[in-house]
Formats: C-alpha cells, sequence, structure tokens
C-alpha cells in the first residue's frame, strides 16, 4: 500500500471501529465473560496502542534513528504482517504493561471514541506529510512483534484496529446466541 491508500484504510478502520462502539448500549459495553475485555477496555486498548505511533510520526526523523535505527530490509506486504500478527496470537501473545487497559465507564464511551478518532486524524496528517522512502527507512517497536517499519506500523495499527472490533463483535454474539 502506499501511503494514501495507508491513510484511507487508517480513517475508515477507525471511524468503523468509534461507530460500532458508539453504537453499543449500556449492557453490551460493559459486557465481560472469560475475562475477555469490554467493549469499552477494547476501546482504551486500541487508544494506548495508537498514541505513541502518532508521537514517534510527530518527532524529527534523527530521533527515530538515533534510538531505533533504521531499516535493514523491505517493508512486509500487509498480507505478511496480518500472518505473522495472527501467528503470534495463536502461539499466545497477548498486550502487556501500558497497553492493559483499566475497566471503563459507560459515560467514557464517547469521550473515548472523539479521542481514538483525533489521535489517528493527528496520525494521518502526519503520514501524509512523510515521503515515501521514509517509511521504508526508519524503524520502530513492537512489544508484540518487534521491530517494524514505519509503513508496518500503520499496517499493524490497520489490522490492529479491524482485530478489536472483531474482537467486540464475537464476544457479543457469543452471548446472544447462549
Amino acid at each position: 500500500m502506499n501511503k494514501q491508500q495507508i491513510i484511507s484504510r487508517l480513517q475508515k478502520n477507525h471511524h468503523d471501529f468509534a461507530d460500532y462502539i458508539r453504537s453499543l448500549r449500556e449492557e453490551d459495553f460493559l459486557f465481560t465473560t472469560d475475562n475477555k475485555w469490554t467493549a469499552g477496555q477494547q476501546a482504551e486498548h486500541i487508544l494506548r496502542a495508537i498514541k505513541p505511533v502518532k508521537l514517534a510520526f510527530t518527532l524529527p526523523k534523527f530521533f527515530l534513528k538515533l534510538f531505533f535505527g533504521k531499516a535493514n530490509r523491505p517493508s512486509r506486504t500487509y498480507e505478511q504482517l496480518l500472518d505473522r500478527y495472527k501467528e503470534k496470537l495463536a502461539a499466545g501473545g497477548r498486550a502487556s504493561g501500558r497497553f492493559i487497559p483499566q475497566p471503563v465507564a459507560f459515560n467514557a464511551k464517547e469521550k473515548i471514541c472523539n479521542e481514538i478518532l483525533l489521535v489517528n486524524d493527528a496520525l494521518c496528517k502526519k503520514v501524509n506529510s512523510c515521503a515515501e522512502e521514509e517509511l521504508e527507512s526508519y524503524i520502530l517497536p513492537h512489544p508484540l512483534l518487534g521491530k517494524l517499519t514505519l509503513r508496518e506500523m500503520l499496517y499493524f495499527n490497520i489490522l490492529h484496529v479491524e482485530h478489536h472490533r472483531n474482537s467486540v463483535a464475537m464476544l457479543l454474539h457469543r452471548t446472544a446466541l447462549a
């Protein structure tokens, strides 16, 4: 994907996620079973995950090079990154540390959704100002996937928000079937 396609997918997936979370009634927003995250926690997790990516795109590129280095390989494709993420999840990979959300009250739903969209919009503006080569040249650490190029980190954010939207839908679907 080129950067315009990435921006388009980031916008679509984050808006779809926020719209879905906003549509939930209180009992669905707060529902959990089997130690799964509630919809509110899923939203908080998405916010916690996208904020550092937006910050990284705000920093001067020489900081990224100084702290994380430069890429020594081309970016994986979106499909390759998706496959790698699925492998890591299947092997037991989970969120850790600052990415684990606390319980989220129903009255925080709108605020979290708005903040997700604001941070994503700011990220997309930063991506738009990057050269395509910069997306290939610089790397960022990912707690589960290791070192990712900037392009791969954007791919991750596209698939990550979709994964969590699907997780909420599956949790609520299972409840409806029970």
